[in-house]
C-alpha cells in the first residue's frame, strides 16, 4: 500500500473518529437534561440541544462540535499535508452525521462545517458565519441560514482558496443539504419553525 494512500486513509479515519464523538448527547446527559435524541428533532447537534432551554450546554455543544473537526484537520495537515487535512474534514463531517456508535444517526453538520472551514481556510469560515448570521437575523430561521451559507461556501472556497478546496467544500455542502432534507421540505411548505419556536405563516 503506497505511503501517500495510507496517510490519506488515516486522515479520513482520524476525522471520522473525532467527528463521531456525540458531544450533544454527552453534555445533555451530564447536565441532567436527559437523552437529547428524545427531544425536539432528535438529532445531537447544538440547535436541538438549545431546545432543552439550556443555552450554556448548547453553546458548549456548538464549540466542541466545531473543535472535533478542527483538531483532526490540524493534525492531518501537520503530519500528512493539505490533501490529508481536507479528507480529515470530510471524515469529521461523516462521523458527526453518521456516527457508528449511535446507529449512524447523528447531527446535521453545521457546527462541524464551521470548524472545518475555519481550519481549512479561515476567511471562508468567517464568511460562512457572516452569511449564517445575516440570514438568521433577517429571516429568523436557523435551517435557512445554514443552507444559504453552505450553498455559497464552495464559491468562496474556489475564489479565496483552490479548486481542490472548493470540491471538498461542495461535498460538505451537499451532505449538509442531505441532512437538512426534512427542513427543506418544511421550508417549501412554509411550516419551518423560526428561531424562538414560532411557525412561519403560510
Amino acid at each position: 500500500m503506497p505511503v501517500e494512500f495510507l496517510s490519506l486513509l488515516l486522515a479520513l479515519v482520524l476525522g471520522y473518529l473525532s467527528g463521531s464523538i456525540p458531544f450533544g448527547l454527552i453534555l445533555t446527559r451530564a447536565a441532567g437534561l436527559g437523552d437529547i435524541r428524545k427531544i425536539g428533532s432528535g438529532n445531537i447537534g447544538a440547535t436541538n440541544v438549545l431546545r432543552t432551554g439550556n443555552r450554556k450546554v448548547a453553546a458548549a455543544t456548538l464549540v466542541l462540535d466545531a473543535l472535533k473537526a478542527v483538531v483532526p484537520i490540524l493534525l492531518a495537515r501537520y503530519f500528512w499535508g493539505e490533501d490529508a487535512a481536507r479528507l480529515a474534514a470530510l471524515g469529521a463531517f461523516l462521523g458527526h452525521c453518521f456516527p457508528v456508535w449511535l446507529g449512524f444517526k447523528g447531527g446535521k453538520g453545521v457546527a462541524v462545517m464551521i470548524g472545518s472551514l475555519l481550519a481549512l481556510a479561515w476567511p471562508v469560515g468567517l464568511i460562512f458565519c457572516a452569511v449564517w448570521l445575516l440570514i438568521a437575523f433577517a429571516r429568523k430561521m436557523s435551517s435557512l441560514a445554514a443552507l444559504t451559507a453552505a450553498a455559497t461556501a464552495p464559491i468562496f472556497a474556489y475564489v479565496l482558496g483552490s479548486e481542490r478546496l472548493a470540491i471538498v467544500v461542495l461535498g460538505l455542502a451537499l451532505l449538509l443539504f442531505f441532512q437538512h432534507r426534512e427542513n427543506i421540505a418544511r421550508l417549501l411548505k412554509g411550516t419551518e419553525p423560526t428561531i424562538g419556536g414560532s411557525k412561519k405563516a403560510g
